[in-house]
């Protein structure tokens, strides 16, 4: 992310935490930062991981609340996927399509204007549309490229094989 989106996504956060009079916990900046720090989708787990390598510890109970927190504030996006929970920084994307691989989890964004703009053009009803997300289910390339290994390396069982 961008110094820019940094700068606006902490102004977010600082007039948040100003007006309802909450403290300003360097464990929320740093969560934060680490967010717009990490270029994909995570888990929590991944959050925690990536903070204590970068020297800072955080309890569990403090990642939970303050993730939670950005969601309130549109500032993170949760994304309920069949493998688990993943999280994406929110501010400075565009609605976006996500691809989510079935077998390893693997969750990649794509850009598709087409369906972008059709989404857009959608007559909603009684409805207004902040954002959006799109999944698309299937397989990635290392998990096709796995599954053929698979196939190619075991016997098939035909009826010809049992009459022999």
């Amino acid at each position: 992310m961008t110094d820019d989106v940094k700068v606006r996504v902490k102004k977010v956060l600082d007039d948040y935490l100003e007006a309802c009079q909450h403290r300003k916990t360097p464990e929320r900046y740093a969560i934060l930062d680490a967010v717009y720090s990490i270029d994909k989708h995570f888990t929590l787990e991944e959050l925690g991981e990536y903070l204590s390598k970068s020297g800072f510890r955080v309890s569990r109970a403090t990642l939970y609340n303050t993730i939670h927190l950005l969601v309130e504030l549109k500032l993170v996006v949760r994304h309920g996927l069949a493998q688990g929970t993943k999280y994406e920084a929110s501010l400075g994307r565009e609605n976006h399509v996500h691809q989510v691989c079935t077998v390893c989890g693997g969750v990649t964004d794509i850009d598709a204007p087409l369906v972008t703009q059709a989404i857009g053009q959608t007559q909603l009803h009684d409805f207004r549309c902040d954002e959006f997300a799109l999944y698309i289910y299937g397989l990635c390339a290392a998990c096709q490229n796995k599954q053929k290994g698979k196939v190619a390396g075991c016997l098939l069982y035909t009826s010809d094989a049992a009459d022999e």
